[in-house]
């Protein structure tokens, strides 16, 4: 199994009563809040966590693109990742990913990726999404009928202006180019593709038709997830898909300590702040947005786990009303010393048939050195533990020159 560093880049200096004011934390939110000064603290803390990421062993560096939300402030993922891919040495550089209907042209995403690709040596993970509703209805204006299309011209733009030797042009509905013809092209051909998705059908289609590696990028957990995800592996098989857990990754919280009591006493604050202050309402899934087949496919499959998970659960989560182990007993976070860690992923991990974990080690306004040693135990203490989970499955979704290193790591 691989490990990928990752956090949502939180702005960590909100008022106590943020959540009670009734604001939603995206589109609207009131950039009066925002200190730019500390907006360029919390960046560099990021940057030197992955770092020392790179440094213990994780097999990716996860960045993500956002607007207008104090959520992540990640407007342009590829800055952050080529921060990275000039300043570390063996992870890949996970681009999860770049909101392909948000850029006129798309090519600028083809140039950028290829950018980051040959400046880190061939370690791009190219990961496309649709986006958020909030990011591309609200944020950028553009009709929810229309995203997915222009995502997926967008998407066959981008594979074509990586493969194609000469100039050529591309009369799309959205994008009419007389000339493309970008530079540098990729050192990989091509990088390998991730898609992000949250249960819609025509995603799972097309990870599926495509073999691309699919994220469920979800901050719920097992509980929550299982329902969906058995469904997603049972459409693959029954559309004669790829079963190799590595085509599967997964997002976790996990807060990992020396003691079961110095991880609540460092991280119960920063999982309730994480929690509490991510209001998406009233911008989450305008009509269109999602069509009606995946809107009912994803109603149905949730069902299946209220069971484990109550909608009561979901509403306190949500708000930061659980105790810490509550949190940890539901699923949302992963916490404990490394042996109960490693004994935990590795039970979500054959659960669900995740190949691909995008551990989430910094959430809400966790202290630096309270990250940086949870990204330490969780690179040296939990991971080498882990790795022998899928080693007999190919792994065609992450870079060759990070699955060598990875190969020697198992070795």
């Amino acid at each position: 199994m691989k490990f990928h560093w990752f956090a949502e880049v939180t702005y960590p200096h909100l008022p106590a009563d943020f959540r009670a004011r009734g604001t939603p934390s995206w589109v609207t939110m009131p950039a009066s809040l925002a200190d730019p000064v500390k907006c360029g603290e919390m960046y560099r803390m990021f940057i030197r966590l992955m770092q020392q990421a790179d440094r213990d062993g994780f097999d990716g560096l996860a960045v993500n693109e956002h607007h207008q939300t104090s959520f992540a402030v990640t407007p342009s993922p590829n800055l952050l990742a080529a921060s990275l891919a000039g300043s570390t040495q063996n992870a890949a550089i996970l681009v999860i990913g770049d909101s392909l209907a948000l850029y006129n042209p798309p090519t600028r995403v083809a140039e950028e990726m290829a950018y980051l690709d040959c400046l880190s040596g061939g370690r791009l993970i190219a990961g496309f999404v649709f986006g958020t509703s909030m990011d591309s209805t609200f944020a950028y204006g553009f009709p929810p009928v229309e995203v997915r299309d222009r995502f997926h011209e967008a998407r066959q733009l981008i594979l074509r202006a990586w493969a194609e030797r000469d100039p050529f042009v591309f009369n799309g509905r959205f994008t009419k180019l007389r000339y493309v013809n970008i530079w540098p092209r990729p050192v990989q051909a091509p990088p390998p593709i991730w898609v992000p998705g949250s249960g819609s059908v025509e995603t799972w289609d097309l990870v599926t038709d495509h073999d691309y590696c699919y994220g469920h990028l979800s901050f719920s957990g097992l509980y929550s997830a299982k329902p969906m995800v058995d469904a997603y592996w049972e459409y693959v098989a029954q559309r004669g898909g790829n079963l190799n857990p590595h085509r599967m990754a997964f997002t976790q919280l996990i807060c990992c300590a020396d003691t079961d009591a110095a991880a609540e006493a460092q991280y119960a604050e920063a999982v309730r702040y994480f929690y509490r202050n991510n209001v998406q309402d009233p911008f989450l899934a305008p009509p269109g947005y999602t069509s009606l087949k995946s809107v009912q496919a994803i109603a149905a499959n949730r069902k299946k786990g209220e069971s484990k998970l109550s909608p009561e659960d979901r509403v306190r989560a949500s708000k930061g009303e659980m105790s810490f182990w509550e949190y940890d007993e539901k699923g949302y976070i992963i916490a404990g010393t490394p042996e109960r860690v490693r004994q935990r992923l590795r039970e979500l991990a054959t659960d669900l048939r995740i190949g691909q974990l995008i551990a989430c080690l910094h959430m809400g306004d966790l202290p630096e050195d309270v990250a940086a040693h949870n990204t330490r135990l969780v690179g040296r203490e939990v991971a080498p533990h882990l790795r022998d989970l899928w080693a007999d499955q190919p792994d065609h979704w992450t870079p060759a020159v990070c699955r060598a290193r990875a190969a020697e790591l198992v070795a």
